[in-house]
């Protein structure tokens, strides 16, 4: 449930309803793929009936009810858990690119110092090298020779972007997580919340 991990994180700082949870996501993790609406609402409907975020209120005033959503006990012990564990590399293909990005951007945002994060992040990536280091000494076989150079090769990359990440965030100040930058639209675009029973 990345996807769904992420809008928990954004969630952290505090309560924020839909709109405002896809201009978040589009914010901190710029360069990703950005969240349609449907994706949004239908992602909180899963939360909400995983019970890991719930409707703090509705706003009402001009144009359309806007639910704001917070998070429960369960989903910010969840969004902390997500943070804080770093991502299998051993999974087949690798530690998934867009999610190691998500994870450490987040880190960036909601912390004072996100470089705990990612120290435990290449603490698995440099234990998955020594594992595949030491299968180096059996027989040789063709097919798995390629595939081990293939995984040791994704997981060198990523701990050098790891290293870069670092450096570009030890040079940048940390954002407020609580601050978005305006959302730019059409004078003729009116944002609404989804239908009662379509989404949540």
């Amino acid at each position: 449930m990345a996807i769904g991990d992420a809008l928990l994180a954004l969630l952290l700082p505090g309560p924020r309803h839909g709109y405002d949870l896809k201009r978040g996501y589009d914010t901190w993790f710029a360069g990703l793929r950005p969240l349609a609406f449907g994706q949004v609402y239908s992602t909180l409907a899963r939360l909400q009936r995983d019970e890991l975020v719930q409707v703090a209120q509705t706003e009402s005033g001009e144009g359309p009810e806007r639910t704001v959503y917070e998070l429960t006990v369960d989903g910010r012990t969840r969004a902390q858990a997500w943070l804080s564990e770093p991502l299998d590399p051993n999974v087949p293909g690798g530690a998934p690119a867009d999610e190691l990005i998500r994870k450490t951007l987040a880190a960036y945002r909601l912390t004072a110092d996100p470089a705990e994060v990612m120290a435990r992040q290449r603490t698995a990536h440099l234990r998955a090298i020594r594992a595949l280091e030491s299968t180096d000494g059996a027989p040789a076989n063709l097919s798995r020779t390629v595939f081990r150079d293939h995984q040791r090769l994704h997981l060198d990359a990523d701990l050098r972007w790891l290293e870069l990440a670092g450096e570009h965030f030890r040079r940048r100040p940390i954002p407020d997580p609580a601050e978005l930058p305006e959302l730019s639209e059409p004078e003729d675009a009116t944002p609404a919340e989804p239908v009662e029973g379509a989404r949540p």
